[in-house]
C-alpha cells in the first residue's frame, strides 16, 4: 500500500499490509536543514539521516493550521505590548498586557541548542489576574479559513502522508496561563471561575475549527490539552468538566464533516479513558506504558480499540537511552498489543521527538529499528 492509503485505511478501521509508523513531528517536510537561523536546531548535519529516513520511509503526518482570514481586529493585541531581545545565545519575549484592573506580565526563552520555548514568568499568577483575564474583551470569530497551507502541505506530500489540523482545546489555552501548581490549586478551588474561562476560549476555538473541518472535510484532526485535567494533577470528576463537557463539541464538528478527532493525552490515563471515550473521538495518543503512563496498550487495545485508533506507545525517552536488543523488545510488544484482537486501527509512534540540536547516534539506530520492524510485521 502507499503511506498516505495505508494512514487513511486505518482511520477508516479497513484492512491493512502492516502497521503505519509514523514519527510524529519529525516529518522530513517541515524541517529545514539548509535555513541558517541559528535557532534552527535541524540544520546540524547529525539529522539529516533521519530527516531522510521520515521523508522516504515513514508513514508521514504532518500538523498544520487553517488560521481564519477577514475577521475584526484582536482587542486584546491593542492592550498588549511585546520586547524581543537577545542575550547569551537565547532569545527572550516580554509581554505586558493593560486590564481594567492592572498589568499583566510574562516572559519566555528560547536557546539556540533546544527546539522548545521556557516560560520563565507566567501571565497568571493568582485569582486577582485570572478574573482580569477573563474580563479582558473578546473577539467575534467569524470569517473564512485560510486553508493554503493545507493544501500546499497535501501537494507536497503525495502519496506519502497526510496533513493532521492541530488545535488546543478549551483548557490547553487557560491551563498555560498559569504555572502549574497554581492552576492545579485554580481548578480545585475556582469551578465557577474555571467555567467561565473555559466558556471565553471555548467561543474562540470552536467556530474557528468548524469553519476549518467545513471547509477541509475528511481529514484527521489533534486536539491537545486534556492532559492538564489528567490524574494525578486534577481528579477524573473534573476531567468530565473541564475536558469532556468542551472536548465533545470539538469532535463533534470535526466529524460531521466527515473528520477524524484524535485526542491527544500524556500520562495517566487508566482512569479516564471512559470520559475520553464519552468524547466520541476516534483516535487517541500517546499511550504511554506504566512509567511515564499507568496503562498497557493491550488494555486500551480490548476495552476502547473498536471505536479508536491507537498511536503509540513508544516513550521518546526509549528512544534515545535504550540499545538496540532492549528498544527491540519494547517495539515488538507495541506492534503486538496495539494489533491483537479485534480493533479499528494502530499506528507505531514515539510520544514527542528529540529537540536537542545534535542528533545521537543511538537514537538514530532506534528510529531505523521502529521502520524495519514495522516494515516486517
Amino acid at each position: 500500500m502507499e503511506r498516505r492509503e495505508r494512514l487513511m485505511a486505518t482511520l477508516q478501521g479497513e484492512t491493512v499490509d502492516r502497521p503505519a509508523v509514523c514519527f510524529y513531528e519529525i516529518n522530513g517536510l517541515d524541517e529545514k536543514p539548509e535555513d541558517p537561523d541559528p535557532y534552527n536546531i535541524h540544520s546540524d548535519p547529525s539529522w539529516k539521516p533521519l530527516l531522510d529516513l521520515a521523508r522516504e520511509r515513514s508513514d508521514r503526518i504532518v500538523m498544520r493550521d487553517a488560521p481564519m482570514m477577514g475577521h475584526d481586529p484582536d482587542p486584546i493585541e491593542e492592550l498588549t505590548t511585546r520586547n524581543v531581545w537577545e542575550e547569551e545565545g537565547s532569545r527572550y519575549t516580554h509581554t505586558v498586557i493593560v486590564t481594567a484592573g492592572g498589568v499583566l506580565t510574562s516572559l519566555t526563552r528560547r536557546d539556540r541548542d533546544v527546539n522548545t520555548v521556557w516560560t520563565i514568568e507566567h501571565l497568571l499568577k493568582d485569582e486577582n489576574d485570572f478574573r482580569d483575564w477573563v474580563d479582558l474583551p473578546e473577539r467575534e470569530e467569524h470569517g473564512l479559513p485560510d486553508v493554503s497551507g493545507v493544501l500546499k502541505a497535501e501537494a507536497e506530500l503525495g502519496a506519502s502522508g497526510i496533513v493532521m489540523l492541530d488545535t488546543p482545546d478549551p483548557l490547553c489555552l487557560v491551563a498555560q496561563l498559569f504555572d502549574f501548581g497554581t492552576y492545579t490549586v485554580m481548578g480545585m478551588t475556582e469551578n465557577a471561575l474555571m467555567h467561565r474561562a473555559l466558556e471565553k476560549t471555548s467561543r474562540m476555538i470552536l467556530p474557528r475549527l468548524e469553519a476549518a473541518a467545513r471547509a477541509l472535510p475528511g481529514r484527521l484532526w489533534r486536539i491537545y490539552g486534556p492532559e492538564y485535567a489528567s490524574p494525578p494533577y486534577l481528579p477524573p470528576r473534573l476531567f468530565e468538566e473541564y475536558v469532556v463537557r468542551y472536548v465533545t463539541p470539538m469532535v463533534g464538528a470535526i466529524q460531521r464533516y466527515g473528520g477524524y478527532a484524535r485526542v491527544h493525552c500524556h500520562g495517566r490515563i487508566r482512569d479516564i479513558l471512559d470520559h475520553i471515550a464519552a468524547t466520541g473521538c476516534d483516535a487517541l495518543d500517546p499511550i504511554e506504558p506504566p512509567g511515564q503512563g499507568d496503562v498497557e496498550l493491550a488494555y486500551v487495545r480490548q476495552r476502547y480499540g473498536k471505536q479508536m485508533v491507537l498511536f503509540g506507545n513508544i516513550e521518546v525517552s526509549d528512544i534515545e537511552n535504550l540499545g538496540l536488543a532492549a528498544f527491540g523488545k519494547k517495539v515488538l510488544r507495541a506492534l503486538r498489543e496495539g494489533t491483537e484482537g479485534p480493533g479499528r486501527g494502530f499506528v507505531l509512534m514515539p510520544s514527542a521527538c528529540p529537540y536537542g540540536r545534535r542528533l545521537p547516534e543511538r537514537t538514530l539506530r532506534n528510529y531505523q529499528l521502529m521502520v524495519e520492524m514495522a516494515e516486517r510485521f
